[in-house]
């Protein structure tokens, strides 16, 4: 194949230029889909899809873009595969690549998906990791690109991160200042970015621009937000520290109806879900008019089918008429002997 296998681990591996190309790839998929006349660019391919951890919108969105494009996704979970466990990661990827076009995987760790990217010979796109959740924020990108203030490019868009320091803060801050747009992280001193996640951010805005902010005062973060972002205050290993996390967000930084009383009126709310309702946000909110979630949530779809084709529609095998006309006829000579 002539074209060079490349992985989508980490936002940081590609230029501004580059994501803006995936997304505008992801804008043409989702105007055909619209219309019911999404191309079938994967025929005939494979996707492997490895899950550590249960998932709504990763699974249903890769599985279901797969389908549109004309190809296949297999969901295989621990106990069905032996990733890690009676066979080595490196060796799982090497196997699953002879067998399929790309795989998809959602791991506990960044590092699994990074030993399968080294020994895989397919593109590897990283469905979450406790590091980073790239395919997420291609997603976010898209969203506040259609929901974006009428007249406002995008590097005058603010956009305020409410909450803990998670895997999807992690990579809106890259993505953000990777864009050359103005990204604030409002939470308690304790939960806030750490210094390493502050420098790669601020490298970006010394090449595109834009502003980093990390502060403990939210009412102050939202005053000119254009988007107003959370996650869940907790993740999986940290259950023992929910009495004092609850404690150090509650109330100030919920989500609620008198702070985004705070923001600017066009002031948008995004979640990448799933959400605990009363706790990081509202309901009121969740379900307001200033509420963009479900729409942030559909587009899942179509940056997963924009990430598939770009990945692996240029490594796809295209046989000639003859070609295909001479092994279909050597195969039915040799069944009718």
């Amino acid at each position: 194949m002539s074209e060079p296998l490349r992985h989508f681990i980490d936002t940081q591996d590609f230029s501004r230029e580059e994501l803006l190309r995936i997304i505008d790839l992801i804008g043409l998929l989702k105007e055909a889909d619209k219309d019911g006349a999404c191309p079938k660019l994967l025929t005939g391919a494979s996707l492997g899809m490895i899950f550590e951890e249960p998932s709504t919108r990763t699974r249903v969105s890769f599985e279901v873009a797969m389908t549109k494009l004309g190809g296949h996704a297999l969901y295989l979970k621990p106990g069905e595969i032996h990733l890690g466990a009676r066979e080595s990661t490196g060796d799982t990827a090497q196997v699953i690549s002879r067998m399929v076009d790309v795989i998809e995987a959602r791991t506990l760790k960044h590092q699994t998906v990074l030993d399968l990217a080294a020994h895989a010979t397919v593109p590897v796109i990283n469905g979450l990791t406790d590091y980073n959740h790239p395919t997420q924020v291609m997603c976010d990108l898209f969203t506040m690109i259609e929901h974006a203030p009428p007249g406002k490019t995008l590097a005058e868009l603010k956009i305020v991160f409410v909450g803990d320091a998670t895997n999807v803060c992690s990579s809106l801050m890259m993505m953000c200042t990777r864009m050359g747009m103005h990204f604030t992280h409002a939470a308690p001193r304790r939960y806030q970015a750490p210094d390493a996640w502050q420098a790669i951010a601020r490298a970006n805005i010394a090449q595109s621009g834009g502003a980093l902010t990390v502060t403990d005062d939210v009412v102050s973060a939202v005053r000119d937000a254009d988007f107003i972002y959370t996650d869940l205050w907790w993740w999986i290993g940290q259950e023992n520290e929910i009495p004092d996390r609850k404690a150090a967000f509650m109330p100030g930084y919920q989500i609620n109806d008198a702070l985004l009383a705070r923001a600017p009126s066009h002031a948008k709310f995004m979640h990448c879900l799933p959400a605990s309702r009363g706790v990081e946000v509202t309901d009121a909110v969740m379900d307001g008019p200033r509420s963009i979630i479900f729409d942030q949530a559909e587009n899942r779809l179509h940056a997963e089918k924009g990430l598939l084709v770009h990945f692996v529609h240029p490594r796809l095998k295209t046989p000639s008429p003859e070609l295909a006309s001479y092994h279909r006829g050597r195969i039915e000579s040799f069944l009718s002997a």
